[in-house]
């Protein structure tokens, strides 16, 4: 009986270990690093997105977003797409990720003129990683992270609301104060 119950005890424990949930990152942590397909408007890029390509070039903004082609994560990007110009003034690099394939990206990408790339997590590990996916409905959540020139996270916001712009003002209030 002993033996039954270490095995069952070894095995729980073994399976415990597959399902923890990442840990929680914090302001001031290095970004996991992460490899993606993606696309933009023009293509669908054969050359996959680096995070760590992009640290030290410019502050990038990590948008994590449900689906293309919903009403919020529509709104989500044309927010985004309409004020590029003066978060790139700020030196800042949008990079918006989603489960959806990059064909996807790209099609909704030129459909609503989007300026930025769109990174298919299709498996949703970069987002697990970054605290961005609910497995109870399969998406991943709507949040931002906001990373410093060391590819640091400087600012974070796990409940991105597109309700309005206060999310939004929050973060380019948050990339303004790192100049």
């Amino acid at each position: 009986m002993k033996i039954i119950s270490f095995i069952v005890l070894t095995i729980f424990t073994l399976c415990a270990g597959f399902t923890q949930t990442a840990r929680q990152l914090k302001i001031g942590d290095k970004a996991p690093e992460f490899t993606l397909r993606y696309a933009t408007r023009d293509s669908v890029v054969s050359d996959p997105f680096k995070l760590s390509g992009m640290v030290g070039k410019r502050y990038i903004i990590l948008a994590f977003y449900p689906a293309d082609w919903s009403g919020g994560c529509t709104k989500e990007v044309c927010t985004l797409r309409d004020n590029f110009s003066d978060l790139a003034k700020l030196n800042a690099e949008i990079v918006a990720i989603s489960g959806d394939y990059v064909f996807s990206h790209h099609e909704w990408a030129k459909y609503h003129n989007l300026p930025f790339k769109l990174l298919s997590d299709h498996n949703h590990e970069v987002a697990a990683m970054y605290n961005s996916y609910n497995d109870s409905n399969g998406y991943d959540k709507r949040s931002v992270y906001l990373l410093d020139k060391n590819g640091n996270i400087f600012y974070s916001d796990l409940n991105y609301s597109v309700s309005d712009l206060k999310s939004f003002a929050n973060l380019k209030k948050a990339l303004e104060s790192l100049r």
